[in-house]
């Protein structure tokens, strides 16, 4: 009874010989389960985009469920030539339930180690190893144990409390490293049958759309100015031989040169997870006056430097603090990224940028609320004191797709970091479209030419022309 990729189709509304740029384009996708029957509820998650690969050209298309089985797809027609539509199933309805179940009930699928070190009898080192999690009220950590199980670590500035089983023989306050634990998949046989359904692409209309001049325009051009606050439409712009136009602001395409100009006498503090650490990598390669130094720390998870002392560039990256899937690393490097604003001056001459995601979809989602707002509190005592600083947050990559980090979940997070800074005046990079709708394989961590993209954004929000 399951919506089946095999069964569901998708037709081109009153498709017509010829289209100009601008205009819409409709699509119908009816799901069938694998009896061929159609579904008469909605909640599965689709993604479509049409596409021409002969240009490397891509938009993405707004999916609305119609609650009754059937969804309606618009799409933008924003250049020249031709274009056929795509659509995947990338979780059915009844698998959005199981990750909504897991969600909620069964946090601990993803756990983690601290490491405990210390002296020991005649001047030996005592080390141990034990499970961690954060503590969040009902969220299925209740196995850590009893009431005196575990360590705990409160921050008083978030409120949020970390906590450990207790070492055997060493005091909490012996806590020296941090770890990823592993992975539990508690997955019935049926839930695994529903989940295996994922990421297929439907079969449908295969005609081809063309689309001509509209009064002499190859494609559609933004002219509106970067400024904070900008709205991202949907769809936000569209690939077209590589390469991104925007339609949030006016973008502009940097070169090494016009890039070492934008970040001159900047402070550059990046927080966040490895798709955060691309942009900074991406910085160390691209000006190759900005020399990355060794502070001997877990390279995942930081805390990385980068100087242009010509230039008088200082770019800083650091993982956004517990929970982290990361190899062994200091627990003192950890920081919780409103900590981290609430300790900066700001100023014209500070760019800040943060992201969050796929560290916090086994959560509940009032736990990523609390560490948001937490961080709306400190951007907005910021600005404050310091208005003229550029705030910059990157929304959540598509391409997880199992019980351990979804893009469904990645997407209900991706909307409450938009509800939350909708009205704060930071720029909100959104890459989501544009890591879904590319032609490369999907990976959580894109590949190099979508990566150059969001730069050119980037840029383009810290020195709008």
């Amino acid at each position: 009874m399951s919506t089946s990729p095999g069964h569901t189709k998708f037709i081109i509304q009153n498709l017509k010989e010829s289209y100009q740029i601008g205009e819409e384009l409709y699509v119908t996708v009816q799901a069938k389960d694998f009896d061929n029957k159609s579904k008469r509820y909605g909640g599965d998650f689709f993604q479509a985009k049409l596409f021409w690969s002969k240009t490397k050209a891509s938009v993405f298309g707004e999916v609305v469920d119609l609650l009754n089985g059937s969804y309606s797809v618009r799409f933008l027609l924003p250049w020249v030539g031709k274009a056929q539509v795509a659509v995947r199933l990338i979780h059915s309805s009844e698998a959005v339930q199981v990750l909504k179940h897991h969600r909620e009930s069964n946090s601990d699928r993803v756990f983690f180690n601290g490491y405990y070190e210390g002296p020991g009898p005649n001047e030996t080192r005592l080390s141990e190893k034990v499970m961690c999690n954060v503590k969040w009220d009902n969220n299925g950590l209740e196995h850590m144990g009893t009431e005196d199980c575990c360590c705990e670590y409160n921050d008083p500035r978030t409120g949020e409390t970390w906590h450990c089983q207790r070492p055997k023989s060493l005091p909490c306050s012996a806590l020296v490293y941090h770890s990823m634990g592993g992975y539990r998949n508690r997955l019935t046989n049926k839930e695994k049958m529903l989940m295996k359904q994922t990421n297929k692409g439907i079969s449908g209309d295969k005609r081809i759309i063309n689309i001509f001049h509209s009064g002499g325009n190859e494609t559609i051009d933004v002219t509106e100015k970067c400024h904070p606050g900008v709205h991202t439409p949907v769809p936000a712009g569209f690939y077209l031989n590589d390469v991104w136009t925007s339609f949030v602001c006016s973008t502009h395409h940097f070169t090494t040169q016009t890039t070492t100009e934008c970040l001159k006498d900047k402070h550059i503090y990046m927080m966040g997870d490895s798709t955060m650490r691309q942009w900074f990598e991406f910085f160390v390669k691209a000006i190759p006056t900005l020399k990355q130094m060794n502070l001997h720390v877990q390279y995942k998870s930081g805390p990385l430097i980068a100087v242009d002392v010509d230039n008088n560039i200082d770019l800083h990256w650091r993982a956004h603090g517990l929970p982290l899937r990361a190899a062994k690393t200091a627990f003192a490097d950890l920081h919780y990224i409103s900590n981290e604003i609430d300790d900066l001056a700001g100023g014209p001459h500070t760019v800040i940028m943060f992201n969050l995601g796929p560290h916090f979809t086994t959560y509940p989602l009032d736990f990523f609320t609390h560490r948001v707002l937490r961080i709306r509190k400190a951007v907005l005592a910021l600005l404050q004191r310091a208005p003229d600083t550029t705030v910059i947050i990157k929304t959540v990559n598509t391409g997880y797709k199992d019980i351990f980090g979804s893009d469904w979940y990645s997407l209900q997070l991706d909307k409450i970091l938009h509800w939350a800074f909708q009205d704060v005046g930071v720029y909100i990079l959104d890459v989501w479209q544009m890591t879904a709708c590319h032609y490369s394989k999907e990976n959580i961590h894109p590949g190099p030419i979508i990566i150059k993209n969001e730069i050119d954004i980037l840029l383009s929000f810290i020195c709008p022309y």
